[in-house]
């Protein structure tokens, strides 16, 4: 058996969207940038190299949660963290006709009890619950189409269990 040509494609070292994590000794690497509602649901998703700042990557993530959602139930509100900071975002997403909430760079952090209730939590257990299928976890496909066809299975996948869940709960 030729095993060198197996070695050529292992895991998600080379394609496509993929780049160097700053956090995580430079390794290649692959970020989903996600749009949820308030109960976690995906909405819109993009994908980027790990190296990408997420401010290029706002107002793609928008505009695909726009192919889903009709024009009347499009978002009005959006929260974003001080990673999406910058006048670029801020027309991108007032020229779409959405409120952005977002956090200011160099703003001290809130502490304590808040009005409200936490929006930030809602996307990273989005994120959790991507994590718990495997194909996600770790990229292994070198295609960026192909991971992005799973990330949104994924998604579907979450969208019909909220579904189930809220009929089973009236």
């Amino acid at each position: 058996m030729d095993l060198a040509r197996w070695r050529h494609r292992e895991g998600a070292k080379r394609g496509e969207l993929t780049g160097r994590n700053p956090t995580d000794r430079a390794k290649s690497g692959t970020k989903r940038h996600i749009l949820a509602d308030g109960r976690g649901v995906p909405l819109g998703i993009a994908i980027s190299g790990a190296n990408m700042p997420d401010m290029r990557m706002a107002l793609p993530t928008i505009d695909a949660a726009g192919k889903v959602t009709t024009p009347r139930r499009r978002p009005e509100n959006c929260c974003m963290d001080k990673g999406y900071d910058y006048p670029a975002v801020h027309a991108g997403v007032k020229r779409r006709g959405i409120v952005g909430h977002i956090r200011r760079r160099g703003e001290s952090p809130l502490l304590g009890c808040v009005r409200g209730k936490p929006r930030r939590w809602v996307v990273e257990r989005t994120n959790s619950w991507h994590n718990r299928f495997r194909a996600l976890l770790i990229r292994w496909e070198v295609r960026p189409e192909r991971y992005l066809a799973l990330v949104k299975l994924a998604s579907a996948i979450i969208a019909f269990r909220m579904a189930a869940k809220r009929v089973t709960a009236f």
